[in-house]
Protein backbone atom coordinates (compact mmCIF):
# COMPACT_ATOMS: atom_id res chain seq x y z
CA UNK A 1 0.00 0.00 0.00
CA UNK A 2 1.21 3.83 -0.45
CA UNK A 3 1.91 5.22 2.46
CA UNK A 4 3.48 8.74 3.37
CA UNK A 5 7.06 9.18 3.92
CA UNK A 6 7.43 8.88 7.93
CA UNK A 7 6.64 11.90 10.18
CA UNK A 8 10.16 12.54 12.37
CA UNK A 9 9.28 15.00 14.04
CA UNK A 10 7.42 15.74 17.25
CA UNK A 11 6.94 19.47 15.69
CA UNK A 12 5.61 18.62 12.21
CA UNK A 13 1.96 20.74 11.72
CA UNK A 14 -0.18 17.45 11.18
CA UNK A 15 0.99 16.11 14.83
CA UNK A 16 0.19 19.37 16.55
CA UNK A 17 -2.80 19.66 15.30
CA UNK A 18 -3.60 16.17 15.98
CA UNK A 19 -2.52 17.04 19.66
CA UNK A 20 -4.92 20.06 19.74
CA UNK A 21 -7.87 17.97 18.73
CA UNK A 22 -7.25 15.38 21.36
CA UNK A 23 -6.61 18.29 24.26
CA UNK A 24 -9.44 20.58 22.93
CA UNK A 25 -13.62 19.87 22.68
CA UNK A 26 -14.01 23.07 21.27
CA UNK A 27 -12.00 22.44 18.26
CA UNK A 28 -12.78 18.88 17.92
CA UNK A 29 -16.30 20.22 17.85
CA UNK A 30 -15.80 23.17 15.36
CA UNK A 31 -13.70 20.28 13.19
CA UNK A 32 -16.48 17.73 13.45
CA UNK A 33 -14.33 15.20 14.42
CA UNK A 34 -13.30 12.87 17.46
CA UNK A 35 -10.18 11.17 18.46
CA UNK A 36 -9.51 7.92 19.17
CA UNK A 37 -6.30 5.94 20.57
CA UNK A 38 -5.19 2.37 20.31
CA UNK A 39 -5.68 -0.28 17.65
CA UNK A 40 -8.75 -2.03 19.16
CA UNK A 41 -10.36 1.45 19.88
CA UNK A 42 -9.72 2.63 16.17
CA UNK A 43 -10.79 -0.78 14.50
CA UNK A 44 -14.27 -0.51 16.45
CA UNK A 45 -14.82 2.65 15.67
CA UNK A 46 -14.37 2.21 11.94
CA UNK A 47 -17.08 -0.09 12.13
CA UNK A 48 -19.69 2.65 12.78
CA UNK A 49 -17.90 5.83 12.10
CA UNK A 50 -15.91 7.78 9.19
CA UNK A 51 -12.12 7.20 10.02
CA UNK A 52 -10.10 10.74 7.77
CA UNK A 53 -6.54 10.16 9.22
CA UNK A 54 -4.56 7.04 10.72
CA UNK A 55 -1.52 7.62 12.25
CA UNK A 56 0.39 4.39 13.37
CA UNK A 57 3.97 3.26 13.93
CA UNK A 58 5.30 0.66 11.69
CA UNK A 59 5.58 -2.00 14.51
CA UNK A 60 2.03 -1.38 15.26
CA UNK A 61 0.98 -1.56 11.87
CA UNK A 62 3.36 -5.29 11.62
CA UNK A 63 0.90 -6.02 15.40
CA UNK A 64 -1.97 -5.32 14.07
CA UNK A 65 -2.65 -6.43 10.52
CA UNK A 66 -6.18 -5.34 10.23
CA UNK A 67 -4.97 -2.02 10.31
CA UNK A 68 -3.40 -2.42 6.53
CA UNK A 69 -7.62 -2.22 5.68
CA UNK A 70 -7.05 1.68 6.70
CA UNK A 71 -3.69 2.13 3.81
CA UNK A 72 -4.32 5.14 1.99
CA UNK A 73 -5.44 6.94 4.72
CA UNK A 74 -2.45 5.77 7.14
CA UNK A 75 0.74 8.10 7.80
CA UNK A 76 3.75 6.25 9.67
CA UNK A 77 4.76 8.23 12.77
CA UNK A 78 8.22 7.44 14.28
CA UNK A 79 8.02 6.02 17.64
CA UNK A 80 8.92 8.94 19.81
CA UNK A 81 6.21 10.88 17.88
CA UNK A 82 3.63 8.17 18.71
CA UNK A 83 4.95 9.08 22.74
CA UNK A 84 3.61 12.83 22.09
CA UNK A 85 0.37 12.03 20.64
CA UNK A 86 -0.24 9.50 23.53
CA UNK A 87 -3.26 10.59 25.72
CA UNK A 88 -2.40 7.69 27.92
CA UNK A 89 0.85 7.16 30.26
CA UNK A 90 2.00 4.46 27.63
CA UNK A 91 1.51 4.48 24.11
CA UNK A 92 -0.46 2.29 21.88
CA UNK A 93 0.63 4.07 18.58
CA UNK A 94 -2.04 3.94 16.82
CA UNK A 95 -4.02 7.52 16.61
CA UNK A 96 -7.64 8.01 14.29
CA UNK A 97 -9.58 11.03 13.30
CA UNK A 98 -13.05 10.32 12.72
CA UNK A 99 -15.97 12.42 11.63
CA UNK A 100 -17.81 12.62 14.96
CA UNK A 101 -21.49 11.14 15.09
CA UNK A 102 -24.76 13.39 14.59
CA UNK A 103 -25.97 14.79 18.12
CA UNK A 104 -29.48 15.83 17.19
CA UNK A 105 -31.67 14.52 19.54
CA UNK A 106 -35.15 14.72 17.40
CA UNK A 107 -35.01 11.10 15.94
CA UNK A 108 -34.60 9.36 19.47
CA UNK A 109 -37.41 11.92 21.10
CA UNK A 110 -39.54 10.89 18.04
CA UNK A 111 -39.02 6.92 17.85
CA UNK A 112 -36.96 5.70 20.31
CA UNK A 113 -38.98 3.10 22.64
CA UNK A 114 -35.80 2.00 25.26
CA UNK A 115 -33.55 5.21 26.04
CA UNK A 116 -31.27 6.23 28.62
CA UNK A 117 -30.97 9.62 29.54
CA UNK A 118 -27.95 11.68 31.75
CA UNK A 119 -28.27 14.93 33.74
CA UNK A 120 -24.85 16.06 35.20
CA UNK A 121 -22.73 12.86 34.63
CA UNK A 122 -19.75 14.74 34.83
CA UNK A 123 -17.09 11.66 35.03
CA UNK A 124 -15.56 10.35 31.83
CA UNK A 125 -15.47 6.69 32.65
CA UNK A 126 -19.21 6.81 34.24
CA UNK A 127 -20.31 7.73 30.91
CA UNK A 128 -18.43 5.50 28.66
CA UNK A 129 -19.86 2.24 31.00
CA UNK A 130 -23.12 3.85 30.67
CA UNK A 131 -22.85 4.43 26.74
CA UNK A 132 -21.30 0.64 26.76
CA UNK A 133 -24.18 -0.95 28.64
CA UNK A 134 -26.96 0.66 26.75
CA UNK A 135 -25.36 -1.03 23.58
CA UNK A 136 -25.06 -3.87 25.67
CA UNK A 137 -28.59 -4.65 26.81
CA UNK A 138 -30.27 -2.98 23.81
CA UNK A 139 -31.00 0.07 24.20
CA UNK A 140 -31.96 2.17 21.31
CA UNK A 141 -29.87 5.33 22.76
CA UNK A 142 -28.99 8.18 24.61
CA UNK A 143 -30.01 11.39 25.78
CA UNK A 144 -27.30 13.86 27.48
CA UNK A 145 -28.55 16.77 29.50
CA UNK A 146 -26.43 20.00 31.13
CA UNK A 147 -23.40 18.90 32.74
CA UNK A 148 -22.39 15.94 31.16
CA UNK A 149 -19.03 14.76 29.89
CA UNK A 150 -18.41 15.32 26.14
CA UNK A 151 -19.38 11.71 24.31
CA UNK A 152 -16.85 11.88 22.25
CA UNK A 153 -14.03 12.95 24.05
CA UNK A 154 -10.67 10.53 24.30
CA UNK A 155 -11.55 9.23 27.75
CA UNK A 156 -15.22 8.75 26.78
CA UNK A 157 -14.45 6.91 23.81
CA UNK A 158 -11.57 4.45 25.62
CA UNK A 159 -14.24 3.92 28.66
CA UNK A 160 -16.95 2.83 26.17
CA UNK A 161 -14.95 0.56 24.17
CA UNK A 162 -16.49 2.34 20.80
CA UNK A 163 -20.00 2.29 21.87
CA UNK A 164 -20.08 5.94 22.45
CA UNK A 165 -19.36 5.95 18.49
CA UNK A 166 -22.35 2.84 17.21
CA UNK A 167 -25.15 4.14 20.26
CA UNK A 168 -26.95 6.79 19.10
CA UNK A 169 -26.66 9.95 20.98
CA UNK A 170 -28.62 13.37 21.39
CA UNK A 171 -27.76 16.71 23.32
CA UNK A 172 -30.34 18.19 25.09
CA UNK A 173 -30.18 21.29 26.66
CA UNK A 174 -33.48 20.90 28.48
CA UNK A 175 -33.85 17.43 29.78
CA UNK A 176 -36.87 17.86 31.77
CA UNK A 177 -38.71 19.01 28.34
CA UNK A 178 -37.44 15.99 26.38
CA UNK A 179 -38.54 13.60 29.40
CA UNK A 180 -41.78 15.40 28.60
CA UNK A 181 -42.27 14.37 24.77
CA UNK A 182 -40.79 11.20 25.57
CA UNK A 183 -43.71 10.96 28.00
CA UNK A 184 -46.58 12.26 25.44
CA UNK A 185 -46.02 9.59 23.37
CA UNK A 186 -46.70 6.72 26.22
CA UNK A 187 -42.51 6.29 27.11
CA UNK A 188 -42.77 5.81 30.71
CA UNK A 189 -39.79 7.92 32.70
CA UNK A 190 -38.09 6.55 35.21
CA UNK A 191 -35.97 8.72 37.39
CA UNK A 192 -33.02 6.89 39.84
CA UNK A 193 -33.00 8.11 43.26
CA UNK A 194 -32.38 7.21 47.18
CA UNK A 195 -35.16 8.80 48.76
CA UNK A 196 -39.04 8.70 48.26
CA UNK A 197 -38.47 6.24 45.25
CA UNK A 198 -39.84 2.80 44.93
CA UNK A 199 -37.97 -0.39 45.17
CA UNK A 200 -36.42 -1.79 41.40
CA UNK A 201 -38.45 -4.93 41.77
CA UNK A 202 -41.90 -3.03 42.51
CA UNK A 203 -41.96 -1.08 39.07
CA UNK A 204 -41.80 -4.47 36.90
CA UNK A 205 -40.98 -4.64 33.52
CA UNK A 206 -44.66 -4.39 31.77
CA UNK A 207 -44.30 -1.14 30.16
CA UNK A 208 -45.54 -1.54 27.03
CA UNK A 209 -44.93 2.09 25.28
CA UNK A 210 -41.21 1.99 26.45
CA UNK A 211 -39.01 2.99 28.87
CA UNK A 212 -36.77 6.01 29.58
CA UNK A 213 -34.01 5.50 32.36
CA UNK A 214 -32.89 8.87 34.02
CA UNK A 215 -29.61 9.02 35.47
CA UNK A 216 -28.32 11.86 37.63
CA UNK A 217 -24.30 13.48 38.30
CA UNK A 218 -22.48 11.32 41.12
CA UNK A 219 -22.63 14.15 43.98
CA UNK A 220 -25.84 15.38 43.46
CA UNK A 221 -28.28 13.45 41.85
CA UNK A 222 -31.06 14.36 39.64
CA UNK A 223 -32.72 17.95 39.58
CA UNK A 224 -35.78 18.27 41.00
CA UNK A 225 -37.33 19.33 37.42
CA UNK A 226 -35.48 16.64 36.29
CA UNK A 227 -37.46 14.01 38.94
CA UNK A 228 -40.60 15.81 38.23
CA UNK A 229 -40.68 15.41 34.49
CA UNK A 230 -40.54 11.79 35.12
CA UNK A 231 -43.02 9.40 35.96
CA UNK A 232 -41.55 7.63 38.80
CA UNK A 233 -38.54 7.32 40.99
CA UNK A 234 -36.98 4.28 41.63
CA UNK A 235 -34.58 3.16 43.83
CA UNK A 236 -32.01 -0.28 43.85
CA UNK A 237 -33.03 -2.32 46.92
CA UNK A 238 -29.47 -2.66 48.74
CA UNK A 239 -27.99 -3.76 51.99
CA UNK A 240 -26.61 -1.09 54.16
CA UNK A 241 -22.99 -2.17 53.62
CA UNK A 242 -23.15 1.00 51.04
CA UNK A 243 -25.00 4.33 50.65
CA UNK A 244 -25.15 4.65 46.91
CA UNK A 245 -23.70 3.14 43.60
CA UNK A 246 -21.43 5.05 41.45
CA UNK A 247 -23.79 6.30 38.08
CA UNK A 248 -21.98 4.00 35.98
CA UNK A 249 -22.90 1.11 37.98
CA UNK A 250 -26.36 2.12 38.95
CA UNK A 251 -26.90 2.98 35.87
CA UNK A 252 -25.77 -0.44 34.27
CA UNK A 253 -28.26 -2.20 36.90
CA UNK A 254 -31.18 -0.37 35.67
CA UNK A 255 -30.45 -0.75 32.24
CA UNK A 256 -29.62 -4.26 32.38
CA UNK A 257 -33.13 -4.95 34.35
CA UNK A 258 -34.97 -2.93 31.31
CA UNK A 259 -33.58 -4.85 28.81
CA UNK A 260 -36.42 -6.91 27.94
CA UNK A 261 -38.91 -3.85 27.63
Amino acid sequence: MDILPVITSRDNARIKRMCALRDSEKQRTAAGLLFAEGPKLCLELAKDCTLTELYATQAALDHTPALAAFGDRTTLIAPHVAEKLAGTRSSQDVFGLFKAPDTDPAPLLQTARRILALEGVQDPGNVGTLLRSAAAFGFDGVLLGPGCAAPFSPKVLRSSMGAAGRMPVGLCHDLPAALEKLRARGITCLAAALYQARPLDAVGTDLSGGVCVVIGSEGQGLTDAAVAACDAAVRIPMTDRVESLNAGVAGSVLLWHFRGV
